[in-house]
Protein backbone atom coordinates (compact mmCIF):
# COMPACT_ATOMS: atom_id res chain seq x y z
CA UNK A 1 0.00 0.00 0.00
CA UNK A 2 1.26 3.44 -0.87
CA UNK A 3 2.36 5.49 2.13
CA UNK A 4 0.90 8.58 0.42
CA UNK A 5 -2.63 7.22 0.70
CA UNK A 6 -3.32 8.09 4.32
CA UNK A 7 -6.83 9.54 4.46
CA UNK A 8 -6.97 12.72 6.48
CA UNK A 9 -9.42 15.57 6.94
CA UNK A 10 -12.35 13.70 5.44
CA UNK A 11 -15.75 13.98 7.11
CA UNK A 12 -16.88 10.77 8.84
CA UNK A 13 -20.09 9.21 7.47
CA UNK A 14 -23.28 10.57 8.97
CA UNK A 15 -24.87 7.29 9.95
CA UNK A 16 -26.62 5.65 12.89
CA UNK A 17 -27.94 8.94 14.20
CA UNK A 18 -31.48 9.88 15.18
CA UNK A 19 -32.81 12.30 12.57
CA UNK A 20 -35.51 13.32 15.03
CA UNK A 21 -33.17 13.99 17.95
CA UNK A 22 -31.03 16.42 15.95
CA UNK A 23 -33.99 18.46 14.66
CA UNK A 24 -35.14 21.03 17.26
CA UNK A 25 -37.67 22.75 14.94
CA UNK A 26 -39.34 19.39 14.24
CA UNK A 27 -39.45 18.42 17.92
CA UNK A 28 -40.98 21.76 18.87
CA UNK A 29 -43.36 21.94 15.89
CA UNK A 30 -44.71 18.43 16.38
CA UNK A 31 -45.75 19.28 19.94
CA UNK A 32 -46.94 22.79 19.09
CA UNK A 33 -49.26 21.76 16.25
CA UNK A 34 -50.99 18.99 18.17
CA UNK A 35 -48.96 15.92 17.20
CA UNK A 36 -47.11 15.34 20.44
CA UNK A 37 -48.82 11.99 20.90
CA UNK A 38 -46.93 10.69 17.85
CA UNK A 39 -43.48 11.57 19.16
CA UNK A 40 -42.42 7.96 19.79
CA UNK A 41 -43.29 6.82 16.26
CA UNK A 42 -41.62 9.82 14.64
CA UNK A 43 -38.51 9.33 16.77
CA UNK A 44 -38.39 5.62 15.93
CA UNK A 45 -38.64 6.36 12.23
CA UNK A 46 -35.85 8.90 12.64
CA UNK A 47 -33.67 6.15 14.05
CA UNK A 48 -34.56 3.80 11.20
CA UNK A 49 -33.95 6.28 8.38
CA UNK A 50 -30.76 7.53 10.01
CA UNK A 51 -29.28 4.06 10.34
CA UNK A 52 -26.35 2.89 8.23
CA UNK A 53 -28.30 -0.24 7.30
CA UNK A 54 -31.14 1.84 5.87
CA UNK A 55 -28.72 4.03 3.94
CA UNK A 56 -27.36 0.90 2.30
CA UNK A 57 -30.89 -0.06 1.29
CA UNK A 58 -31.30 3.37 -0.31
CA UNK A 59 -28.06 2.87 -2.24
CA UNK A 60 -29.21 -0.51 -3.55
CA UNK A 61 -32.64 0.81 -4.52
CA UNK A 62 -30.98 3.45 -6.71
CA UNK A 63 -28.37 1.07 -8.10
CA UNK A 64 -30.93 -1.37 -9.53
CA UNK A 65 -33.65 0.58 -11.29
CA UNK A 66 -37.14 -0.63 -12.27
CA UNK A 67 -37.43 -2.71 -15.44
CA UNK A 68 -40.54 -3.01 -17.59
CA UNK A 69 -41.59 -6.49 -18.76
CA UNK A 70 -44.31 -6.08 -21.37
CA UNK A 71 -44.37 -9.77 -22.38
CA UNK A 72 -43.39 -13.09 -20.90
CA UNK A 73 -41.04 -15.49 -22.72
CA UNK A 74 -43.98 -17.09 -24.55
CA UNK A 75 -45.17 -13.80 -25.99
CA UNK A 76 -48.06 -13.22 -23.61
CA UNK A 77 -48.72 -9.62 -22.58
CA UNK A 78 -47.99 -9.21 -18.85
CA UNK A 79 -47.32 -5.47 -18.29
CA UNK A 80 -45.33 -5.80 -15.09
CA UNK A 81 -42.49 -3.79 -13.61
CA UNK A 82 -39.68 -5.49 -11.71
CA UNK A 83 -38.20 -3.69 -8.72
CA UNK A 84 -35.13 -4.38 -6.63
CA UNK A 85 -35.69 -6.07 -3.27
CA UNK A 86 -34.35 -2.86 -1.73
CA UNK A 87 -37.32 -0.95 -3.17
CA UNK A 88 -39.70 -3.35 -1.48
CA UNK A 89 -37.89 -2.88 1.80
CA UNK A 90 -38.28 0.90 1.53
CA UNK A 91 -41.97 0.43 0.79
CA UNK A 92 -42.32 -1.89 3.78
CA UNK A 93 -40.89 0.77 6.08
CA UNK A 94 -43.17 3.49 4.69
CA UNK A 95 -46.33 1.43 5.03
CA UNK A 96 -45.30 0.03 8.39
CA UNK A 97 -44.95 3.59 9.66
CA UNK A 98 -48.49 4.41 8.52
CA UNK A 99 -47.43 7.33 6.32
CA UNK A 100 -50.01 6.28 3.74
CA UNK A 101 -52.99 6.16 6.06
CA UNK A 102 -52.61 7.56 9.58
CA UNK A 103 -55.39 10.23 9.47
CA UNK A 104 -57.83 7.68 8.00
CA UNK A 105 -56.82 4.80 10.29
CA UNK A 106 -56.60 6.99 13.43
CA UNK A 107 -58.84 10.02 12.75
CA UNK A 108 -58.04 11.98 15.88
CA UNK A 109 -56.68 15.49 16.48
CA UNK A 110 -53.11 15.85 15.26
CA UNK A 111 -53.14 12.82 12.97
CA UNK A 112 -52.27 14.87 9.88
CA UNK A 113 -49.49 16.59 11.81
CA UNK A 114 -48.01 13.28 12.96
CA UNK A 115 -48.27 11.86 9.46
CA UNK A 116 -46.58 14.96 8.03
CA UNK A 117 -43.76 14.57 10.55
CA UNK A 118 -43.39 10.90 9.61
CA UNK A 119 -43.22 11.80 5.92
CA UNK A 120 -40.76 14.61 6.70
CA UNK A 121 -38.41 12.19 8.45
CA UNK A 122 -38.89 9.38 5.92
CA UNK A 123 -38.32 11.83 3.07
CA UNK A 124 -34.85 12.60 4.35
CA UNK A 125 -33.90 9.15 3.09
CA UNK A 126 -35.20 8.02 -0.30
CA UNK A 127 -38.37 9.66 -1.61
CA UNK A 128 -39.09 7.39 -4.56
CA UNK A 129 -41.61 5.27 -2.61
CA UNK A 130 -43.45 8.40 -1.54
CA UNK A 131 -45.08 8.53 -4.96
CA UNK A 132 -47.29 5.44 -4.45
CA UNK A 133 -47.49 6.14 -0.71
CA UNK A 134 -48.71 9.71 -1.29
CA UNK A 135 -51.24 8.68 -3.94
CA UNK A 136 -52.60 5.92 -1.70
CA UNK A 137 -53.00 8.44 1.12
CA UNK A 138 -54.64 11.03 -1.11
CA UNK A 139 -56.99 8.62 -2.90
CA UNK A 140 -59.11 7.96 0.17
CA UNK A 141 -61.07 11.26 0.24
CA UNK A 142 -61.64 11.03 -3.53
CA UNK A 143 -62.89 7.42 -3.34
CA UNK A 144 -65.43 8.44 -0.73
CA UNK A 145 -67.39 10.11 -3.53
CA UNK A 146 -68.43 6.54 -4.43
CA UNK A 147 -69.40 4.76 -1.22
CA UNK A 148 -69.48 1.16 -2.44
CA UNK A 149 -66.00 1.42 -3.97
CA UNK A 150 -64.69 3.13 -0.82
CA UNK A 151 -66.25 0.49 1.43
CA UNK A 152 -64.41 -2.25 -0.45
CA UNK A 153 -61.08 -0.54 -1.07
CA UNK A 154 -60.33 1.86 1.79
CA UNK A 155 -59.72 -0.95 4.32
CA UNK A 156 -57.11 -2.38 1.94
CA UNK A 157 -55.51 1.00 1.39
CA UNK A 158 -55.09 1.85 5.07
CA UNK A 159 -53.64 -1.53 6.05
CA UNK A 160 -50.03 -1.19 7.25
CA UNK A 161 -48.78 -4.37 5.61
CA UNK A 162 -46.92 -4.05 2.32
CA UNK A 163 -48.03 -6.79 -0.05
CA UNK A 164 -45.83 -6.73 -3.14
CA UNK A 165 -47.66 -9.49 -5.04
CA UNK A 166 -49.19 -8.76 -8.45
CA UNK A 167 -52.48 -10.58 -7.88
CA UNK A 168 -56.14 -9.52 -7.54
CA UNK A 169 -56.59 -7.10 -4.65
CA UNK A 170 -59.21 -9.28 -2.96
CA UNK A 171 -56.48 -11.90 -2.40
CA UNK A 172 -53.99 -9.40 -0.91
CA UNK A 173 -53.49 -8.15 2.62
CA UNK A 174 -53.28 -4.55 1.44
CA UNK A 175 -53.35 -2.41 -1.69
CA UNK A 176 -51.86 0.73 -3.26
CA UNK A 177 -53.56 3.42 -5.34
CA UNK A 178 -52.18 5.48 -8.18
CA UNK A 179 -53.39 8.26 -10.43
CA UNK A 180 -53.26 8.79 -14.22
CA UNK A 181 -54.50 12.18 -15.45
CA UNK A 182 -51.87 13.73 -17.74
CA UNK A 183 -52.07 13.29 -21.51
CA UNK A 184 -49.41 14.35 -23.98
CA UNK A 185 -51.50 17.00 -25.72
CA UNK A 186 -52.82 18.58 -22.53
CA UNK A 187 -50.39 18.43 -19.61
CA UNK A 188 -51.89 20.46 -16.79
CA UNK A 189 -54.86 21.33 -18.99
CA UNK A 190 -56.75 18.12 -18.25
CA UNK A 191 -59.84 19.39 -20.03
CA UNK A 192 -57.86 18.91 -23.25
CA UNK A 193 -57.74 15.16 -22.53
CA UNK A 194 -59.08 12.92 -25.28
CA UNK A 195 -59.55 9.60 -23.44
CA UNK A 196 -63.12 8.37 -24.00
CA UNK A 197 -65.39 6.41 -21.67
CA UNK A 198 -68.15 4.24 -23.12
CA UNK A 199 -70.84 2.98 -20.72
CA UNK A 200 -71.44 -0.75 -20.31
CA UNK A 201 -75.12 -0.57 -19.50
CA UNK A 202 -76.76 2.40 -17.86
CA UNK A 203 -73.60 4.23 -16.86
CA UNK A 204 -73.62 7.08 -14.36
CA UNK A 205 -72.04 7.20 -10.88
CA UNK A 206 -70.73 3.79 -9.91
CA UNK A 207 -71.51 2.45 -13.39
CA UNK A 208 -69.22 0.29 -15.51
CA UNK A 209 -67.39 1.76 -18.51
CA UNK A 210 -64.72 0.95 -21.08
CA UNK A 211 -61.91 3.47 -21.47
CA UNK A 212 -59.89 4.12 -24.61
CA UNK A 213 -56.95 6.53 -24.61
CA UNK A 214 -53.34 7.20 -23.68
CA UNK A 215 -51.89 8.66 -20.49
CA UNK A 216 -48.53 10.40 -20.79
CA UNK A 217 -47.57 10.12 -17.11
CA UNK A 218 -48.66 7.32 -14.83
CA UNK A 219 -46.31 6.95 -11.87
CA UNK A 220 -46.06 3.72 -9.89
CA UNK A 221 -47.85 1.63 -12.54
CA UNK A 222 -47.73 -1.48 -10.33
CA UNK A 223 -50.30 -0.01 -7.96
CA UNK A 224 -53.42 -2.11 -7.56
CA UNK A 225 -55.81 0.52 -8.89
CA UNK A 226 -55.85 4.06 -10.28
CA UNK A 227 -58.03 7.11 -10.44
CA UNK A 228 -58.16 8.59 -13.92
CA UNK A 229 -60.09 11.06 -16.06
CA UNK A 230 -62.01 10.40 -19.27
CA UNK A 231 -64.77 12.03 -21.29
CA UNK A 232 -68.37 10.87 -21.37
CA UNK A 233 -71.26 12.54 -23.19
CA UNK A 234 -71.68 14.82 -20.17
CA UNK A 235 -68.02 15.84 -19.94
CA UNK A 236 -64.83 14.96 -18.12
CA UNK A 237 -65.50 12.35 -15.45
CA UNK A 238 -63.49 10.46 -12.81
CA UNK A 239 -62.99 6.70 -13.04
CA UNK A 240 -61.63 3.90 -10.87
CA UNK A 241 -59.37 1.53 -12.86
CA UNK A 242 -58.16 -1.69 -11.13
CA UNK A 243 -55.30 -3.78 -12.52
CA UNK A 244 -57.49 -6.88 -12.18
CA UNK A 245 -61.13 -7.38 -13.09
CA UNK A 246 -63.72 -8.59 -10.55
CA UNK A 247 -63.41 -12.13 -11.96
CA UNK A 248 -59.67 -12.17 -11.20
CA UNK A 249 -58.39 -11.77 -14.77
CA UNK A 250 -56.10 -8.91 -15.78
CA UNK A 251 -57.61 -5.64 -16.88
CA UNK A 252 -56.61 -4.20 -20.25
CA UNK A 253 -54.04 -1.83 -18.75
CA UNK A 254 -51.03 -1.64 -21.05
CA UNK A 255 -47.70 -0.14 -19.94
CA UNK A 256 -46.07 1.29 -23.06
CA UNK A 257 -42.72 2.35 -21.61
CA UNK A 258 -41.02 3.70 -18.50
CA UNK A 259 -39.89 7.31 -18.37
CA UNK A 260 -36.15 8.03 -18.26
CA UNK A 261 -36.31 10.78 -15.64
CA UNK A 262 -33.80 13.30 -14.35
CA UNK A 263 -34.28 12.03 -10.80
CA UNK A 264 -36.69 9.95 -8.73
CA UNK A 265 -34.97 7.00 -10.36
CA UNK A 266 -35.99 4.27 -7.92
CA UNK A 267 -39.67 4.88 -8.69
CA UNK A 268 -41.16 3.77 -12.00
CA UNK A 269 -43.08 6.37 -14.01
CA UNK A 270 -44.72 5.23 -17.21
CA UNK A 271 -46.93 5.84 -20.22
CA UNK A 272 -50.01 3.65 -20.32
CA UNK A 273 -52.63 2.77 -22.89
CA UNK A 274 -56.32 2.16 -22.23
CA UNK A 275 -57.84 -0.13 -24.86
CA UNK A 276 -61.37 -1.11 -23.83
CA UNK A 277 -60.13 -0.95 -20.24
CA UNK A 278 -62.74 -1.74 -17.59
CA UNK A 279 -63.49 1.06 -15.13
CA UNK A 280 -66.15 2.36 -12.77
CA UNK A 281 -67.26 5.96 -12.50
CA UNK A 282 -66.49 7.76 -9.23
CA UNK A 283 -68.66 10.74 -8.33
CA UNK A 284 -71.04 12.62 -10.60
CA UNK A 285 -70.79 12.30 -14.38
CA UNK A 286 -69.14 15.35 -15.95
CA UNK A 287 -67.68 16.38 -12.59
CA UNK A 288 -64.39 14.53 -12.85
CA UNK A 289 -62.14 17.44 -11.91
CA UNK A 290 -64.30 18.30 -8.89
CA UNK A 291 -64.14 14.65 -7.79
CA UNK A 292 -60.43 14.07 -8.21
CA UNK A 293 -59.49 17.50 -6.80
CA UNK A 294 -59.71 16.02 -3.30
CA UNK A 295 -56.85 13.72 -4.26
CA UNK A 296 -54.93 16.58 -5.85
CA UNK A 297 -55.37 18.76 -2.74
CA UNK A 298 -53.82 16.07 -0.55
CA UNK A 299 -51.00 15.21 -2.96
CA UNK A 300 -50.06 18.89 -3.10
CA UNK A 301 -49.55 18.71 0.65
CA UNK A 302 -47.24 15.77 -0.05
CA UNK A 303 -45.21 17.92 -2.44
CA UNK A 304 -44.73 20.52 0.28
CA UNK A 305 -43.63 17.97 2.87
CA UNK A 306 -41.32 16.16 0.45
CA UNK A 307 -39.58 19.37 -0.61
CA UNK A 308 -39.07 20.45 3.00
CA UNK A 309 -37.63 17.00 3.73
CA UNK A 310 -35.24 17.38 0.79
CA UNK A 311 -34.08 20.72 2.19
CA UNK A 312 -33.48 19.25 5.60
CA UNK A 313 -31.66 16.18 4.27
CA UNK A 314 -29.25 18.28 2.20
CA UNK A 315 -28.70 20.79 5.00
CA UNK A 316 -27.92 18.09 7.57
CA UNK A 317 -25.27 16.64 5.26
CA UNK A 318 -23.75 20.11 4.77
CA UNK A 319 -23.85 20.95 8.47
CA UNK A 320 -22.21 17.66 9.42
CA UNK A 321 -19.50 18.27 6.84
CA UNK A 322 -18.64 21.83 7.88
CA UNK A 323 -18.50 20.80 11.53
CA UNK A 324 -15.70 18.33 10.70
CA UNK A 325 -13.85 19.54 7.62
CA UNK A 326 -10.86 21.84 8.15
CA UNK A 327 -9.45 24.44 5.79
CA UNK A 328 -6.96 27.24 6.40
CA UNK A 329 -6.27 25.99 9.94
CA UNK A 330 -9.90 26.16 11.05
CA UNK A 331 -13.03 24.08 10.79
CA UNK A 332 -15.27 25.32 8.02
CA UNK A 333 -18.06 26.10 10.45
CA UNK A 334 -15.73 28.52 12.27
CA UNK A 335 -15.17 30.66 9.19
CA UNK A 336 -17.34 33.78 8.84
CA UNK A 337 -18.51 33.30 5.26
CA UNK A 338 -19.46 29.70 5.94
CA UNK A 339 -21.23 30.69 9.14
CA UNK A 340 -23.37 33.15 7.20
CA UNK A 341 -24.34 30.47 4.70
CA UNK A 342 -25.03 27.81 7.32
CA UNK A 343 -27.19 30.23 9.32
CA UNK A 344 -29.19 31.19 6.23
CA UNK A 345 -29.73 27.53 5.29
CA UNK A 346 -30.82 26.76 8.85
CA UNK A 347 -33.37 29.57 8.79
CA UNK A 348 -34.70 28.46 5.39
CA UNK A 349 -35.16 24.88 6.60
CA UNK A 350 -36.81 25.93 9.85
CA UNK A 351 -39.24 28.21 8.03
CA UNK A 352 -40.17 25.39 5.66
CA UNK A 353 -40.70 22.87 8.48
CA UNK A 354 -42.82 25.32 10.45
CA UNK A 355 -45.08 25.95 7.45
CA UNK A 356 -45.39 22.21 6.71
CA UNK A 357 -46.60 21.42 10.21
CA UNK A 358 -48.97 24.39 10.33
CA UNK A 359 -50.59 23.44 7.02
CA UNK A 360 -50.88 19.84 8.23
CA UNK A 361 -52.75 21.11 11.30
CA UNK A 362 -55.11 22.91 8.94
CA UNK A 363 -55.94 19.54 7.40
CA UNK A 364 -56.68 18.21 10.88
CA UNK A 365 -58.97 21.16 11.51
CA UNK A 366 -60.79 20.62 8.22
CA UNK A 367 -61.22 16.89 8.91
CA UNK A 368 -62.66 17.73 12.33
CA UNK A 369 -65.38 19.78 10.66
CA UNK A 370 -63.88 23.20 11.20
CA UNK A 371 -63.53 25.67 8.35
CA UNK A 372 -61.19 24.25 5.70
CA UNK A 373 -60.59 27.65 4.11
CA UNK A 374 -57.08 28.06 5.52
CA UNK A 375 -56.00 24.63 4.25
CA UNK A 376 -57.49 25.50 0.86
CA UNK A 377 -55.35 28.64 0.43
CA UNK A 378 -52.24 27.72 2.43
CA UNK A 379 -51.63 24.44 0.61
CA UNK A 380 -51.02 25.87 -2.88
CA UNK A 381 -49.19 28.88 -1.41
CA UNK A 382 -46.81 26.58 0.47
CA UNK A 383 -46.55 24.24 -2.52
CA UNK A 384 -45.46 27.07 -4.79
CA UNK A 385 -42.86 28.57 -2.48
CA UNK A 386 -41.23 25.60 -0.77
CA UNK A 387 -41.01 23.73 -4.07
CA UNK A 388 -39.17 26.75 -5.47
CA UNK A 389 -36.79 27.11 -2.53
CA UNK A 390 -35.78 23.48 -2.36
CA UNK A 391 -33.50 23.45 -5.41
CA UNK A 392 -31.55 26.50 -4.25
CA UNK A 393 -31.27 25.11 -0.72
CA UNK A 394 -30.03 21.74 -1.94
CA UNK A 395 -27.57 23.38 -4.34
CA UNK A 396 -26.04 25.59 -1.66
CA UNK A 397 -25.84 22.62 0.70
CA UNK A 398 -24.16 20.53 -1.98
CA UNK A 399 -21.64 23.31 -2.57
CA UNK A 400 -20.64 23.18 1.10
CA UNK A 401 -19.37 19.65 0.42
CA UNK A 402 -17.30 20.78 -2.56
CA UNK A 403 -16.39 18.08 -5.06
CA UNK A 404 -17.55 15.35 -2.67
CA UNK A 405 -21.07 16.66 -3.06
CA UNK A 406 -20.94 16.35 -6.84
CA UNK A 407 -20.26 12.62 -6.99
CA UNK A 408 -22.87 9.90 -6.79
CA UNK A 409 -21.29 8.02 -3.88
CA UNK A 410 -22.94 10.37 -1.39
CA UNK A 411 -26.59 11.47 -1.14
CA UNK A 412 -26.13 15.12 -2.18
CA UNK A 413 -26.08 14.51 -5.95
CA UNK A 414 -29.22 12.36 -5.75
CA UNK A 415 -30.97 14.99 -3.64
CA UNK A 416 -30.07 17.64 -6.21
CA UNK A 417 -31.45 15.60 -9.11
CA UNK A 418 -34.63 14.85 -7.18
CA UNK A 419 -35.20 18.41 -5.92
CA UNK A 420 -37.20 19.86 -8.89
CA UNK A 421 -39.77 17.06 -9.03
CA UNK A 422 -42.28 18.29 -6.47
CA UNK A 423 -42.37 21.68 -8.18
CA UNK A 424 -43.67 19.93 -11.31
CA UNK A 425 -45.87 17.21 -9.83
CA UNK A 426 -49.48 18.26 -9.19
CA UNK A 427 -49.05 21.56 -10.97
CA UNK A 428 -46.00 23.62 -11.92
CA UNK A 429 -45.46 27.07 -10.44
CA UNK A 430 -47.73 28.96 -12.83
CA UNK A 431 -50.56 26.46 -12.43
CA UNK A 432 -50.32 26.70 -8.66
CA UNK A 433 -50.38 30.51 -8.73
CA UNK A 434 -53.49 30.43 -10.91
CA UNK A 435 -55.08 28.10 -8.39
CA UNK A 436 -54.34 30.58 -5.60
CA UNK A 437 -56.00 33.34 -7.62
CA UNK A 438 -58.98 31.07 -8.24
CA UNK A 439 -59.35 30.41 -4.53
CA UNK A 440 -59.15 34.11 -3.69
CA UNK A 441 -61.72 35.06 -6.32
CA UNK A 442 -64.21 32.21 -5.91
CA UNK A 443 -63.80 31.39 -2.21
CA UNK A 444 -63.39 34.73 -0.40
CA UNK A 445 -63.42 32.91 2.94
CA UNK A 446 -59.93 31.62 2.06
CA UNK A 447 -58.66 35.20 1.94
CA UNK A 448 -60.24 35.88 5.31
CA UNK A 449 -58.65 32.76 6.79
CA UNK A 450 -55.23 33.75 5.48
CA UNK A 451 -55.46 37.30 6.84
CA UNK A 452 -56.69 36.02 10.20
CA UNK A 453 -53.65 33.76 10.43
CA UNK A 454 -51.31 36.62 9.54
CA UNK A 455 -52.98 38.97 12.01
CA UNK A 456 -52.02 36.67 14.88
CA UNK A 457 -48.36 37.76 14.58
CA UNK A 458 -48.84 41.48 14.02
CA UNK A 459 -47.09 43.88 16.34
CA UNK A 460 -43.88 41.90 16.71
CA UNK A 461 -41.93 43.26 13.74
CA UNK A 462 -42.51 46.47 11.78
CA UNK A 463 -41.22 44.85 8.58
CA UNK A 464 -43.77 42.07 8.96
CA UNK A 465 -46.59 44.49 9.73
CA UNK A 466 -45.79 46.42 6.56
CA UNK A 467 -45.90 43.25 4.46
CA UNK A 468 -49.25 42.19 5.94
CA UNK A 469 -50.72 45.62 5.29
CA UNK A 470 -49.61 45.55 1.67
CA UNK A 471 -51.07 42.06 1.23
CA UNK A 472 -54.33 43.17 2.77
CA UNK A 473 -54.59 45.87 0.12
CA UNK A 474 -53.40 43.76 -2.82
CA UNK A 475 -55.66 40.80 -2.10
CA UNK A 476 -58.76 42.94 -2.42
CA UNK A 477 -61.80 43.09 -0.19
CA UNK A 478 -64.93 41.01 0.00
CA UNK A 479 -66.83 43.94 -1.48
CA UNK A 480 -65.69 42.89 -4.94
CA UNK A 481 -62.46 44.82 -5.32
CA UNK A 482 -60.10 42.91 -7.59
CA UNK A 483 -56.76 41.33 -6.74
CA UNK A 484 -53.91 43.71 -7.57
CA UNK A 485 -51.94 42.84 -10.68
CA UNK A 486 -54.04 39.88 -11.78
CA UNK A 487 -52.32 36.90 -13.41
CA UNK A 488 -49.25 38.89 -14.47
CA UNK A 489 -48.31 39.58 -10.85
CA UNK A 490 -49.48 36.26 -9.41
CA UNK A 491 -46.02 34.84 -8.71
CA UNK A 492 -44.99 37.95 -6.78
CA UNK A 493 -48.25 37.89 -4.85
CA UNK A 494 -48.05 34.20 -3.90
CA UNK A 495 -44.39 34.55 -2.92
CA UNK A 496 -45.26 37.36 -0.53
CA UNK A 497 -48.14 35.32 0.90
CA UNK A 498 -45.80 32.40 1.56
CA UNK A 499 -43.07 34.54 3.11
CA UNK A 500 -45.65 36.24 5.31
CA UNK A 501 -46.95 32.88 6.53
CA UNK A 502 -43.45 31.68 7.33
CA UNK A 503 -42.61 34.96 9.08
CA UNK A 504 -45.77 34.77 11.17
CA UNK A 505 -44.79 31.32 12.41
CA UNK A 506 -41.18 32.24 13.16
CA UNK A 507 -42.17 35.44 14.95
CA UNK A 508 -44.53 33.53 17.21
CA UNK A 509 -42.59 30.33 17.79
CA UNK A 510 -38.90 30.49 16.80
CA UNK A 511 -36.00 32.00 18.78
CA UNK A 512 -35.51 35.71 18.20
CA UNK A 513 -32.29 35.19 16.21
CA UNK A 514 -34.04 32.94 13.69
CA UNK A 515 -36.89 35.40 13.25
CA UNK A 516 -34.41 38.31 12.99
CA UNK A 517 -32.40 36.70 10.19
CA UNK A 518 -35.59 35.80 8.35
CA UNK A 519 -36.98 39.31 8.75
CA UNK A 520 -33.80 41.05 7.61
CA UNK A 521 -33.38 38.93 4.49
CA UNK A 522 -36.89 37.88 3.46
CA UNK A 523 -38.91 40.88 4.65
CA UNK A 524 -36.52 43.84 4.46
CA UNK A 525 -34.35 42.33 1.69
CA UNK A 526 -31.14 43.41 3.38
CA UNK A 527 -28.00 41.66 2.20
CA UNK A 528 -27.78 40.03 -1.24
CA UNK A 529 -29.85 37.78 -3.45
CA UNK A 530 -27.85 34.57 -2.97
CA UNK A 531 -28.28 32.45 0.13
CA UNK A 532 -25.68 33.28 2.75
CA UNK A 533 -25.40 36.92 1.64
CA UNK A 534 -26.48 38.15 5.05
CA UNK A 535 -26.23 41.77 6.16
CA UNK A 536 -23.43 42.73 8.53
CA UNK A 537 -24.24 42.04 12.14
CA UNK A 538 -26.81 39.30 11.50
CA UNK A 539 -27.12 37.11 14.64
CA UNK A 540 -25.66 33.97 13.12
CA UNK A 541 -24.13 32.50 16.29
CA UNK A 542 -27.39 31.58 18.08
CA UNK A 543 -28.89 30.33 14.81
CA UNK A 544 -25.96 27.96 14.24
CA UNK A 545 -25.97 26.89 17.88
CA UNK A 546 -29.62 25.92 17.51
CA UNK A 547 -28.97 23.90 14.34
CA UNK A 548 -25.65 22.27 15.29
CA UNK A 549 -25.52 18.71 16.56
CA UNK A 550 -22.98 16.27 17.89
CA UNK A 551 -23.45 13.08 15.90
CA UNK A 552 -21.75 11.02 18.58
CA UNK A 553 -24.17 12.32 21.20
CA UNK A 554 -27.18 11.03 19.27
CA UNK A 555 -25.56 7.89 17.93
CA UNK A 556 -28.05 5.03 17.88
CA UNK A 557 -25.53 2.22 17.42
CA UNK A 558 -27.55 0.91 14.52
CA UNK A 559 -30.78 0.46 16.47
CA UNK A 560 -32.80 0.92 13.32
CA UNK A 561 -35.49 -1.65 14.07
CA UNK A 562 -37.51 0.21 16.68
CA UNK A 563 -40.32 1.13 14.32
CA UNK A 564 -43.05 -1.43 13.88
CA UNK A 565 -42.22 -2.70 10.42
CA UNK A 566 -43.98 -5.78 9.13
CA UNK A 567 -41.75 -8.30 7.34
CA UNK A 568 -41.89 -8.78 3.61
CA UNK A 569 -43.62 -12.01 2.66
CA UNK A 570 -40.80 -14.21 1.39
CA UNK A 571 -43.10 -16.91 0.10
CA UNK A 572 -45.39 -16.20 -2.82
CA UNK A 573 -44.47 -12.52 -2.67
CA UNK A 574 -40.81 -13.24 -3.30
CA UNK A 575 -41.71 -15.13 -6.45
CA UNK A 576 -43.76 -12.28 -7.80
CA UNK A 577 -42.22 -9.60 -9.96
CA UNK A 578 -43.87 -6.84 -7.93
Amino acid sequence: MSTTHTVENQTPPLADVSLYAIDKPLIEGLAREGGGWGKADVAALGVRVGSSAYQEVIRKANATLPVLRTHDRFGNRIDEVEFADAWHELMTVAKGAGIHALPWAEPKPGAHVVRAALHYVYGQGEQGPMCPIAMTFAAVPALRHQKDIADEWVPRLVDTHYDRRFIPAKKKTSALMGMAMTEKQGGSDVRANTTKATPLGGGGPGGEYELTGHKWFCSAPMCDAFLTLAHTEKGLSCFFVPRFLPDGTKNRFFIQRLKDKLGNKSNASSEIEYDRTWARMVGAEGRGVATIIDMVHHTRLECVIGSAAHMRAAFVQALHHVQHRRAFQRRLVEQPLMRALVADLAVECEAAAALVLRVARAFDEAQAGKNGAFARIATPVAKYWICKRVSQTVLESLECLGGNGYVEEGPAARLYRDAPLNGIWEGSGNVICLDVLRALEREPESRDALMAELASAKGGDKRYDALVSSLDADLGKRNGAGIAGGEMAARHLVERMAVALQASLLLRHAPDAVADVFGATRLAHAGGLAMGALPAGAPVDPVIERAAFDADAVRTRGKGDEIRVLPIDNGAAARARH
